[in-house]
């Protein structure tokens, strides 16, 4: 079984410079889940959309603390961006007006757990979508950022350069919704050529010399057990996706193409472990459920 070259994918090389490396382990109160790192650094790892024929991403997790404590009013998502206002971050040439954002409807779904032997999620909770202000990343800093660096933008605070910007969505659940102990959630959005209906190629952003900001938008990527203060993975070294190319699966497709499931099942599946497969730490989605 392969393990994830995720370094190999152009729109999600992973940052490990500047990631929280004083994070606690599992919390067992309140009871609620957060894998958010703090403080947020400028960026962190992240799994780009369009880059990898991704519909909807997520994750299995179990919430701690008292099962008494059950309804969640929010649900915070670190998302990656990489878009520029003017220019591509490949091409070192970025460029963006301090505040420039774009917007882009992000969904973000709840089910119950699989059933037992069961790669999929259970019956959908709810399903909350709204439409967010992204900023874009800052400007290239060729003074601070050369070398390997060329074209990042530079973050003055911890003296590092990135390509990305991180920056929370969060998403209001309408009210205190109740949830069971555990839950696999998925976020989902379009791109150009992705989600589950895809922009085309023939927009006006797509078109224009800095590209469509969401092409460049990847969900972030925290670290367990390093940054994950509350709650649990019951399954560790794997995620929840719908991804319409088979490589990008840990088993290859294996056990399923356009279909939104865990990868992967298995000894050895997991492969989105930093080491050997289903062992930690392991990227996991930077996500936090408040009550």
């Amino acid at each position: 079984m392969r393990r994830l070259r995720l370094a190999a994918i152009p729109a999600l090389v992973l940052l490990t410079v500047g990631l929280n490396s004083a994070g606690a382990l599992a919390d067992a109160s309140p009871r609620g889940y957060d894998s958010i790192p703090q403080p947020l650094p400028g960026n962190l790892p992240s799994w780009g959309f369009e880059a990898t024929s991704t519909n909807e991403f997520g994750n299995q997790i179990t919430f701690g603390g008292p099962a008494e404590v059950d309804h969640f009013s929010s649900v915070v998502v670190t998302m990656s961006s990489w878009g520029c206002e003017n220019g591509r971050w490949y091409t070192f040439n970025c460029s963006t007006t301090p505040g420039s954002t774009f917007t882009e409807p992000i969904t973000l779904n709840l089910y119950n757990p699989p059933a037992p032997a069961s790669d999929l999620p259970g019956t959908l909770i709810t399903s909350v979508t709204q439409t967010f202000s992204i900023p874009f990343r800052p400007s290239a800093d060729n003074v601070n950022c050369t070398g390997a660096n060329l074209g990042k933008w530079f973050d003055q605070g911890s003296k590092t350069c990135f390509n990305g910007l991180a920056n929370n969505v969060t998403f209001d659940l309408g009210g205190k919704v109740k949830l069971p102990e555990s839950i696999v959630f998925g976020i989902a959005y379009n791109t150009s050529t992705s989600g589950y209906s895809p922009y085309g190629v023939t927009t006006s952003c797509f078109l224009s010399p800095g590209g469509c900001g969401y092409d460049s938008l990847n969900v972030a990527l925290s670290t367990d057990p390093t940054d994950l203060r509350a709650g649990s993975d019951p399954n560790t070294g794997t995620v929840f996706q719908f991804n319409h190319n088979p490589g990008f699966y840990c088993d290859l497709g294996a056990h399923g193409v356009d279909v939104f499931r865990l990868d992967s099942p298995g000894p050895g599946g997991g492969c989105w472990s930093q080491g050997a497969p289903n062992t930690l730490p392991a990227y996991i989605p930077s996500v936090r459920f408040k009550g």
